[in-house]
């Protein structure tokens, strides 16, 4: 038995700079992120017969790996070429889908640590990142960018550069224990109650990345100077940067925000947050709220009865957690 544990993340800056769109044609892109300590854990165990089972929001028998209904099980054991007599779990710490924190990422990187975990093989970060997004993008044709699958697969606070030729440079903020737990202490999650599908809102934005050109550049640099204000451990200013890039963002496409989640976002601000976003493609989900330590039951209170979500960053990425023969 193999069990991996693989974290969600929060995006500070440069998200839609990772789509092809805007890195193949406009210059590199660039995105500041951070994994949190929420999790996907992903189970592989030995099945007694030739079929597979797959268990997650629902329960799938099959007798072949091409009749899974799962698309990011199914490709992950294509790729690993783990095709029978297997039974996979999938549990997250959080709703699986729809709540911007790369949930559908963060499962891959997992299964295809796992599934290869189970053949006795032990992949890089960057290879199960490549790994993720060539099943995510190349093979079920998402528009997504790759922010996700490698924030996944690294942990840790991360400033990530994509390049017209597909490579990726990680590049590590190096924060000490404390500075990650201060972080930690600035950050709140909050969620809107609701979900939505990000392919729609990110295939919006992709039709626009030639007129939302400017933006996305402006959005690239805000990517460096967070990454600037992390090292320096200005909690006030990454806020700003934050608040920036959020106003920029939500003029890139419609559906990113709306009215209630406006509101919120302006009753954060006004009980004292330095600055905050929609996490992911946008629409609903979480609310990140970057605020001073003091501030946080003001703002707790401002947006009942939204729950809070307390995260603190995770220095892993995707670790094989339990192996059992």
């Amino acid at each position: 038995m193999i069990i991996t544990r693989t974290p969600l993340r929060v995006s500070f800056a440069g998200g839609g700079t990772d789509l092809p769109s805007f890195y193949r044609q406009h210059g590199e892109g660039a995105v500041t992120s951070a994994a949190i300590d929420k999790y996907i854990h992903v189970l592989v165990n030995d099945k007694f017969d030739r079929a597979i089972r797959v268990a997650y929001t629902r329960t799938e028998n099959v007798e072949r790996v091409d009749d899974l209904q799962h698309g990011l099980v199914r490709e992950a054991m294509r790729l690993t070429g783990v095709t029978e007599a297997v039974e996979i779990h999938t549990i997250a710490d959080i709703p699986a889908e729809g709540t911007g924190l790369g949930s559908s990422s963060t499962l891959t990187v997992g299964l295809l640590n796992a599934l290869y975990a189970y053949r006795g093989v032990l992949k890089e970060p960057a290879e199960l990142a490549e790994g993720a997004c060539r099943i995510e993008i190349e093979i079920l044709g998402g528009t997504l960018g790759k922010q996700d699958q490698y924030i996944a697969a690294y942990g840790g606070v991360q400033y990530f550069e994509f390049r017209a030729d597909e490579s990726v440079a990680a590049r590590p903020i190096p924060l000490s224990a404390s500075a990650r737990e201060a972080l930690g202490d600035h950050l709140s999650l909050f969620y809107t109650g609701i979900t939505r599908q990000a392919q729609e809102i990110l295939k919006r934005q992709d039709a626009r990345t030639v007129e939302n050109r400017d933006s996305l550049l402006t959005m690239r640099d805000l990517a460096r100077s967070s990454r600037d204000a992390l090292l320096a451990h200005d909690w006030a200013r990454l806020g700003a940067l934050l608040d920036e890039g959020w106003r920029l963002k939500r003029e890139l496409s419609q559906g990113i925000t709306n009215p209630e989640i406006d509101r919120a976002y302006a009753t954060a601000m006004a009980a004292g947050a330095f600055g905050g976003k929609i996490t992911g493609a946008g629409g609903g989900g979480f609310l990140l709220v970057l605020h001073p330590p003091g501030q946080r039951h003001q703002i707790e209170s401002a947006l009942s009865p939204m729950k809070r979500l307390p995260v603190r960053v995770s220095a892993e990425g995707s670790q094989v957690v339990v192996v059992r023969r």
